[in-house]
């Protein structure tokens, strides 16, 4: 998810890794680290803060934020400065640069074209206006390097229809955006070759929600809400409200799931069942757990945030999180050893104390 910062030419000064510029009515805001596919780093926090700070004390109508390159959006933090020191305030500055574009004073349009993942989905997922194209490739797939999903995703996967939340976070799960704005995760499908022709319609000053209404065609058939008919009879038993809370006990409730599809005898349930246990063990307990958390008590995206600092930085402390990141971005073999190896190894009192009340030593999120 992670590479070097662009390369530019001997004796040049380096571009900003986000670009902010006033163009017309509007500010547009752009993720400039494409060689990475705009994965975000610390500097990139600072930028966006100090951006949309500009954009809504300077007389803008709306703020375009959207990623340079041809690959994708963003795919998601710069997971290698995340595993090192000062890593929960790196997260806890992305927090407050999610939260500041979900509640700013004006319109933020959010364009999820390409790779849109983990991290790039906290900065659009929850903006006033958000729009996909037929090149969308959204993702929370925390649990394939030994985290949970953050950012406020678990309020998104929450509110996904039926259990298909759970069937994301816990397989790290990938989709267009058919399924994009069938689950929540975005409001409008917009051609790629049209967006050029909607930066210009909000530089004119038009309506972000006449623009994307007038720009956008009807979306790809999603192909997720089909999982539905298998995955919920088989998700709703294992983890629904004949249970006690899953945070009392997340390894049984993970145990639980496994057990029913192993059970089925449905060949994509056995599917479903090996990409699980493929997934960090400690990792599908808690999402779980924080996912039922999120719903059993409806919270709101400010509460969900302060539950993703206090569990992720907890999970980001654990060997898996390391491991995860040489597996998936330094060596690449895609092999890692999780520790546990399986969710049957999982130590109760240590998912306890991942999802334990904030301690006295760990600062709150400042929103």
């Amino acid at each position: 998810m992670s590479t070097d910062a662009n390369a530019t030419a001997p004796g040049t000064a380096p571009e900003p890794l986000v670009l902010s510029r006033r163009e017309g009515a509007i500010t547009r805001i752009t993720l400039n680290r494409p060689r990475a596919i705009n994965a975000l780093n610390r500097e990139m926090f600072e930028l966006l803060d100090a951006a949309v700070t500009t954009a809504v004390s300077d007389g803008s109508a709306a703020i375009l934020l959207d990623g340079a390159g041809e690959r994708g959006f963003c795919g998601g933090g710069d997971i290698k400065q995340l595993s090192g020191p000062g890593g929960r305030e790196i997260l806890a500055l992305e927090y407050r640069v999610d939260h500041r574009i979900a509640t700013a004073p004006i319109p933020v349009v959010g364009i999820m074209d390409g790779v849109t993942m983990g991290g790039g989905i906290g900065l659009t997922g929850h903006a006033s206006h958000r729009v996909v194209t037929e090149r969308s490739r959204l993702a929370m797939p925390e649990a394939r390097i030994g985290i949970v999903p953050d950012v406020g995703g678990h309020l998104l996967l929450g509110r996904a229809p039926g259990r298909l939340g759970e069937l994301l976070a816990v397989t790290a799960g990938e989709f267009g955006a058919g399924d994009a704005i069938a689950l929540g995760f975005a409001d409008s499908f917009v051609p790629s070759e049209r967006l050029e022709q909607l930066g210009a319609a909000l530089a004119a000053g038009e309506e972000p929600g006449a623009v994307c209404a007038r720009l956008a065609e009807p979306a790809p058939v999603p192909e997720l809400p089909g999982a539905r008919a298998w995955w919920d009879d088989i998700a709703e038993p294992a983890l629904g409200a004949a249970h006690p809370p899953i945070q009392e006990d997340p390894a049984g409730a993970a145990l639980r799931l496994l057990a029913a599809l192993d059970g089925s005898g449905s060949p994509l349930a056995a599917e479903t069942a090996d990409t699980v246990r493929r997934m960090c063990p400690a990792s599908v307990a808690i999402t779980l757990a924080q996912l039922d958390r999120t719903r059993r008590l409806d919270l709101d995206l400010a509460a969900v945030l302060a539950d993703d600092l206090r569990v992720c930085s907890r999970m980001a402390a654990r060997p898996d999180f390391a491991e995860g990141v040489r597996a998936q971005v330094i060596d690449k073999d895609r092999t890692p050893r999780w520790s546990p190896a399986s969710l049957a190894g999982l130590d109760p009192a240590e998912l306890a104390a991942i999802l334990a009340p904030l301690r006295p030593e760990e600062p709150a999120l400042e929103l």
